[in-house]
């Protein structure tokens, strides 16, 4: 396969200008740098015609992610969740692909002095989300039509998709769990095969730092979709929604969600089980870097240190 070609701030620029030609009839008034990594390019293009995001990334891979995206956007929109209006999806004006929404208003949430009425609103929404039925499991479901990657139940998911039982090794062979705890994680995640329910939309990154919010604290959009899939509700999004969260961060959002008190405390085991299964990777970067003292810090999380509740 060969390589993505190398794209530079400067010819990403230019790329975003060529779209913005093309789509609009006439050139940005200017093009503003808005994050992503070394590949992953975000901006801001400012046009007579409105301010726009464009995202683009050399992976040939990635106009499946914002099809995807899209896809789910689109579905989202139509239940009452808030999201940016997505204009185009291609890889034809410039040689990658690429992704055109209309800029929302507000901030990112993280640091909203009005954050725990906005998990609440977060939790909402998630349920909303998850009254959004999908077929297969996983990140191959009705936005596409391949059927070979496609997984039909939740237990084939985890075997073929999240490679459950190798990151029960990489855990296991890092002494991450004692024996009981890598006994009653096996006992979980063999339960939770046989969950027999049907597939929604999952977000699969419901956190602050994915919800713009006006000044009063009302959510405007709910973004990065990149990570959305067709799964089993409430488990998986609530397992990433939470794992960051303060006390009563948690409870601010479950309570939006719905959540009765015994509810939380019936699933918690499954959305513990999730999240370390979720830590696996990160495991495995670490010990391939030998990174000790990182390794060391996650031997800390796992063991229940940091929960300052529970006894």
């Amino acid at each position: 396969m060969p390589e993505p070609p190398s794209i530079d701030e400067r010819q990403a620029r230019a790329m975003v200008r060529a779209i913005i030609d093309h789509h609009f009839g006439s050139k940005p008034k200017r093009i503003n740098r808005k994050g992503g990594g070394i590949s992953n390019f975000v901006f801001e293009a400012n046009h007579t015609d409105g301010d726009f995001i464009v995202r683009m990334n050399p992976q040939p891979g990635k106009i499946k992610e914002y099809l995807k995206e899209q896809w789910a956007m689109a579905r989202a929109q139509e239940v009452g969740v808030p999201v940016p209006e997505v204009l185009e999806v291609g890889a034809d004006i410039v040689p990658i692909p690429y992704m055109i929404s209309r800029k929302v208003e507000g901030t990112e949430a993280t640091h909203h002095p009005e954050r725990m009425a906005i998990l609440r609103e977060m939790g909402r929404l998630t349920a909303l989300i998850h009254t959004i039925p999908t077929s297969g499991f996983g990140h191959t479901f009705d936005w596409s039509n391949n059927q070979l990657s496609r997984k039909e139940n939740w237990a084939e998911y985890l075997k073929r998709e999240l490679n459950v039982e190798q990151r029960l090794k990489v855990l296991d062979v890092n002494k991450m769990l004692s024996k009981s705890q890598l006994k009653s994680l096996h006992g979980t995640l063999r339960s939770i095969e046989d969950l027999n329910s049907d597939p929604v939309l999952n977000h699969g990154d419901m956190r602050l730092k994915n919800v713009m919010a006006d000044e009063a604290g009302e959510i405007t959009a709910v973004i990065d979709w990149e990570f959305c899939s067709s799964n089993i509700a409430p488990f998986w999004d609530l397992a990433l929604s939470l794992h960051d969260l303060s006390v009563d961060a948690k409870q601010a959002f479950l309570g939006g969600y719905g959540s009765s008190e015994a509810e939380i405390r019936k699933m918690a085991p499954i959305l513990k089980a999730i999240n370390v299964i979720n830590y696996a990777p990160f495991v495995e970067r670490a010990a391939e870097e030998k990174d000790q003292r990182r390794l060391d810090q996650y031997r800390t999380r796992f063991s229940g240190a940091l929960d300052l509740y529970s006894l």
